[in-house]
């Protein structure tokens, strides 16, 4: 199935505005998530193709929400690209581990963005 649908997952209000203007341009349909239970509780209603997830957010950060989709069989299909502050082969390792599908690294790369996304396909 062709992603169309990408619900971006993010506590800055910039960095979602920032993903959300990248994955417009690039004719992609865009919902945006606050934080990880806002997460969980848009992705029953918008049933999204993909989700782009922050890993440090209040409440409910990057890895638990995305564990939490990865194990529901109901969203166990969506995948998951997190994004990481940090260059660190360990925060690569464990967004793996919760189930997502890729990483990328902050501050995006939109073209890089965009061929993880194009790679899930």
């Amino acid at each position: 199935m062709a992603t169309k649908h990408i619900l971006v997952v993010d506590d800055s209000a910039t960095d979602r505005f920032y993903l959300t203007e990248i994955l417009e341009k690039a004719g992609y349909s865009v919902s945006t998530a606050e934080d990880g239970q806002d997460c969980l509780d848009k992705v029953k209603s918008l049933a999204p193709d993909l989700v782009v997830m922050d890993v440090v957010m209040p409440n409910l950060n990057g890895f638990q929400a995305t564990r939490a989709l990865s194990k529901n069989p109901e969203t166990a299909h969506i995948p998951v690209i997190m994004c990481t502050g940090k260059e660190q082969a360990t925060d690569r390792m464990w967004a793996l581990r919760q189930g997502a599908k890729d990483c990328v690294i902050k501050p995006v790369e939109a073209e890089e963005l965009l061929a993880k996304i194009a790679g899930l396909a």
